[in-house]
């Protein structure tokens, strides 16, 4: 019998990125409260984000392996989420302009019926050039910032701000698939498959 995948995520990206590496899944959103502890690194806020995102859809569906992901940026030890608001979406690009910071994306691999999984974090570095105050007005005038950690979409306009990527770009995306592949070998390896 074939393994069934479920996605943890309702993006748009992270299911392009997933059709990617040829598996084939299904979609269920995890609604969980993302809100950073007190003291919690991006590094542990997204490692524990995206096994309590495959953990909880893992409930729904016990029978297949669970795909969580979760993604933030980090600008001088302070963590970007999604915008709230255009002041918030505003204030983070304004932050983010001619400075350098880190993108930090965890991917989750869970197995409700094992009770077991697997979580990797990946970090990208990216410095924008010098953005004007019209050029972030003129951004978030689309709908790109308005679902995205740190208010942009690198595969998008905000693609040309770039000034040095060190890393993945599909940690920035949101699903490095090389994660999700390294992962899986290693689970079909412990599993025997």
């Amino acid at each position: 019998m074939a393994r069934c995948y479920v996605l943890a995520s309702s993006s748009p990206r992270r299911r392009e990125l997933l059709a990617k590496v040829g598996l084939s899944f299904i979609v269920d959103a995890a609604d969980i409260d993302e809100t950073a502890r007190s003291s919690e690194t991006p590094h542990d806020l997204v490692r524990r984000l995206a096994a309590q995102k495959a953990i909880v859809v893992g409930t729904r569906h016990p029978q297949c392996l669970i795909i969580g992901s979760d993604t933030v940026v980090a600008y001088q030890g302070r963590i970007f989420g999604k915008p709230r608001s255009m002041a918030h979406a505003q204030d983070m690009l304004r932050q983010l302009s001619d400075h350098r910071h880190q993108v930090f994306t965890a991917v989750a691999i869970w197995d409700p019926l094992w009770q077991r999984g697997y979580v990797q974090v990946d970090c990208t570095a990216i410095t924008f050039h010098a953005l004007s105050s019209s050029d972030i007005d003129a951004y978030l005038g689309t709908e790109e910032p308005w679902d995205k950690a740190g208010a942009y979409a690198i595969q998008g306009r905000a693609g040309e701000w770039i000034k040095e990527l060190t890393g993945d770009v599909e940690t920035v995306i949101g699903l490095p698939t090389r994660l999700v592949k390294k992962l899986l070998s290693h689970w079909d390896k412990e599993r025997g498959v």
